[in-house]
């Protein structure tokens, strides 16, 4: 196991790649996996899942560092990369043509598998009568960087509760940014989606005094009907050290693949992917949320035809 949790390393697309994609033959020699910035989690995770799957499945990986969701699609759909971690909310508007994606609209991938829960944070400072999203009208709130998926879940939650960005006084920061003009005092709320806990909002809660604002109720229920990539998720009070649970929304980080790849090379690597799922629990702490129900639930781009085989398979599809 040292071969996984030793991965995360600069040569890490070096030492698993082997040689180049021949997907037209039905088979492959090697994945091209496109992930996110070498300090997250898309890489990370993406470094040890590619680590297993060529272990057992004699396929090497080419572990990149990317721009994350949206720049991963058009990667995948210029044909530059074969497999790629995205949101299921930006792969959505990617394969229907809106918000990130209004007149880009692109169905050159399928859904491989949903992997974790990226979570819909909403950090408040309770100081300034922040006790529910209602109360983040007239408020100073970062919505995450402008053009973000995080923008966007910020606007559809908002939404949900009968706001507008034109209700707040809206800031377009970074999460680390976020974080440090909370402490600063200049803003009052902010909009964080990503794996919990998250390491801007587990530090700014070392500092600071902190609430999770809970997205629950009726405009949880009218939020997932209107989009139905999101899914309920709870954050427990000790997450963050806090002194309550809160209930909230999530997206998925979720696999997608090229449709040039062939039906028996995705139906190998899905199930790869879960029947080795403890080997990478071990390399990465986010393995261990894999699962076959969830990987199928909240995904609206439809799967590849080789992952579809494999979840009617063991019935998690029908």
């Amino acid at each position: 196991m040292k071969k996984l949790t030793g991965i995360i390393a600069g040569a890490m697309a070096v030492t698993l790649l082997a040689a180049g994609c021949s997907s037209s033959s039905g088979s492959v020699d090697s994945i091209r996996l496109a992930t996110g910035g070498t300090s997250g989690t898309y890489y990370a995770f993406g470094g040890v899942v590619g680590q297993a799957l060529s272990e057992v499945t004699d396929i090497a990986f080419d572990v990149q560092s990317t721009g994350a969701s949206k720049a991963n699609i058009g990667l995948v759909a210029d044909g530059e990369v074969d497999m790629a971690i995205v949101q299921n909310d930006v792969m959505d508007y990617a394969y229907n043509g809106t918000d990130l994606f209004a007149g880009e609209k692109t169905d050159a991938f399928s859904s491989m598998a949903a992997c974790y829960a990226e979570v819909c944070q909403i950090v408040a400072d309770p100081s300034a009568g922040i006790d529910s999203v209602d109360d983040l009208a007239g408020k100073r709130v970062s919505v995450g960087d402008a053009g973000s998926g995080v923008e966007f879940n910020a606007a559809q939650i908002l939404g949900a509760y009968g706001i507008t960005f034109d209700d707040i006084q809206k800031q377009n920061l970074s999460f680390g940014d976020s974080a440090n003009a909370m402490k600063d005092g200049k803003i009052d709320a902010f909009f964080c989606t990503a794996g919990a806990p998250t390491t801007a909002i587990m530090e700014l809660a070392a500092t600071n005094d902190i609430t999770i604002l809970s997205v629950d109720g009726a405009e949880a229920e009218k939020l997932i009907a209107d989009y139905p990539f999101y899914t309920s998720y709870e954050i427990p009070a000790d997450t963050y050290g806090l002194d309550n649970d809160a209930t909230t929304v999530a997206v998925k980080a979720t696999f997608i693949v090229s449709n040039d790849l062939s039906e028996d090379v995705v139906y190998e690597l899905t199930k790869a992917l879960f029947e080795n799922k403890e080997e990478i629990a071990t390399g990465h702490a986010k393995g261990a949320e894999l699962d076959t129900t969830y990987a199928v639930e909240g995904v609206s781009v439809p799967f590849h035809p080789g992952a579809e085989k494999y979840f009617k398979e063991i019935g998690a599809l029908k």
